[in-house]
């Protein structure tokens, strides 16, 4: 699978997509763990990430911006794993910022104004923005 998630072997163009329900779970709950591969294709260390759903489709950000190291372990492949209510998922990342504005609203509506979220929704941690799709 390349970068823009498009499936190794599969039809040209062609992805896996979340299902209703999973995006429905995914959209209810505060956090998932999120996780790089490394070059033998076992996984990274989870880490505890905040994500939000936007028009069917997942997002997440590094609140260290690029110099997160759980972004950093992403990034070198732009495949992992997703974890979430006893479910382990592998996975594509995608650098996505066509979404942002929208994104940093959903985050807003999630999570409240605090502190941690303008962290989230910062010029930095914007740089970090992802679109997760499963393999």
């Amino acid at each position: 699978m390349d970068q823009s998630g498009d499936v190794a072997g599969g039809g040209e163009g062609e992805k896996v997509q979340w299902s209703g329900e999973e995006l429905r779970r995914l959209d209810r709950i505060g956090e998932v763990r999120v996780a790089g591969r490394h070059a033998d294709g076992s996984s990274r260390a989870p880490v505890i990430v905040w994500h939000v759903v936007v028009d069917g489709q997942l997002y997440l950000r590094s609140v260290k911006g690029p110099r997160g190291q759980w972004y950093q372990g992403v990034t070198e492949y732009f495949d992992g794993f997703l974890s979430w209510d006893g479910h382990t998922r592998p996975v594509a990342f995608t650098l996505d910022s066509s979404q942002d504005a929208a994104i940093d609203a959903a985050y807003a509506a999630k999570y409240g104004n605090g502190s941690a979220t303008r962290a989230i929704t910062t010029a930095l941690a914007k740089q970090t923005t992802m679109r997760v799709n499963p393999r």
